[in-house]
This record gives C-alpha cells, structure tokens and sequence, in this order.
C-alpha cells in the first residue's frame, strides 16, 4: 500500500511538473509575440512606454517560474530591447539587469532556447559602452557570441548578432559570410513578426556592410 501511494505521489508530482512548464511555455511564447509587436511595430516614446509594461509583465512570469531558464532569458531581452529605445545612461541599469537574468537563465539551463543567452549576453557585451561607464567588453562578447554558434549554428539570431559584432569591428569580408547564412536561416513559423522585423535588420547591415567593401575597394585598400 505504501509503494502504490508512494507511485502516485510521484504521478501527481510529474504531472503537476509537466503543467507548469507547459502554463511557462505558454507565458513565454506571449512575451515573445508581445516583444516583436512592441520591437517592431512602435517607435518613440510609445515604445518606450510598452517596454516598460512588458518588463513588468516578464517580471510576472519569472516569478511564477523562478526555474525556468527560458522566463529569464525573455525577461532579459526586453530589458536590454528597452536599455536601446531608451538610450543614454539611464538606460545602463537595465542593460546591467538584463545581464543578470541571463546569468541566471545559464545556470538553470544553458542551452534553453537554442543558447539564446549567450547570444543576448554577447549582444551586450559588444553594445554596452566599456569601463568606466559599462561593462562592455568584445574578448567576452566574442567568445558568448562563438558558443551562441556552436550550439545553434544555424539559427538567425546566432549568425546575424555574430556577423554584426564582426561588421562593427570593420571584419566586413567575415561578418558577410555570417550575415548571408543568418538570411538563409530556416523560418520560425510561431515567430513571422520577429522574422519579418529580423530579416530587414540583416539587409539593412548588409547593405551598409556592401557600401563599406565599395569604399575600400574605391581606395585600393582591397581589390
């Protein structure tokens, strides 16, 4: 009788595991189409405003979900996406935040939603300004953003933030090859919005990236 109670128990544990991290899921995959609404579609201090309502929101499903690698991870893009409408140095302390939460999204869960992580935190590493207003830093941005490519090499994300690091660090002929790869990624049919608004940003790099090779070559500095 013990063991038959005792078996149930764990039923209704793995059971009740499994719901939370479906109702978790299901909070994430809201933020997601929120943000890309909100990234995408808003501009001024209109966007500014829905960033400051979808940190809140985040804030909601992390605490919900304090295990749950992928709450955090959101949470912190939102952030970091804010820190960049807002601009100047208030928008350090959420840059500074948004770090936090993908220290933590590593420890519970390193390659939640396909190293996402290490791509946002690479991110900004190399968008923060470096000491001693911020904690930017391109040796570490450099090597997040490499482990990013090792665990989703062909994701959007992980070749278009790689490929603009090298571009902003003049590797144009490098990040070109990244960029390309990012365009020929496969679509994420739960995310057309994110895509759309993701594919524009790839052409809009390129194309600055394509005026910068016309330069140099202008120059002679290449053939």
């Amino acid at each position: 009788m013990k063991y038959v109670i005792f078996s149930c128990f764990i039923f209704i544990s793995a059971s009740a595991s499994s719901i939370a991290l479906a109702d978790a899921i299901t909070d994430v995959k809201q933020l997601q189409k929120d943000w890309a609404q909100t990234n995408y579609k808003l501009t001024d201090t209109t966007q500014q405003t829905a960033f400051k309502t979808l940190v809140e929101q985040a804030t909601s499903v992390v605490n919900r979900n304090p295990d749950t690698a992928e709450a955090f991870i959101w949470r912190g893009i939102i952030q970091s996406s804010y820190a960049g409408a807002k601009g100047g140095l208030g928008a350090l302390s959420l840059a500074k935040a948004a770090k936090a939460d993908f220290e933590q999204a590593m420890t519970l869960n390193d390659k939640a939603l396909n190293g996402s992580a290490y791509t946002s935190l690479g991110t900004l590493y190399f968008k923060v300004p470096g000491w001693p207003l911020g904690f930017g830093d391109d040796d570490k941005a450099e090597t997040l953003l490499k482990k990013a490519l090792t665990i989703n090499p062909e994701g959007i994300d992980s070749n278009y933030f790689y490929g603009q690091f090298l571009y902003e660090n003049r590797q144009y002929e490098l990040a070109e090859r990244y960029l390309l790869k990012a365009q020929q990624a496969p679509a994420r049919p739960d995310r057309p919005l994110a895509d759309e608004g993701r594919h524009k940003e790839i052409e809009a790099t390129l194309q600055q990236l394509q005026n910068q090779l016309n330069t140099k070559k202008h120059a002679g500095i290449i053939n």
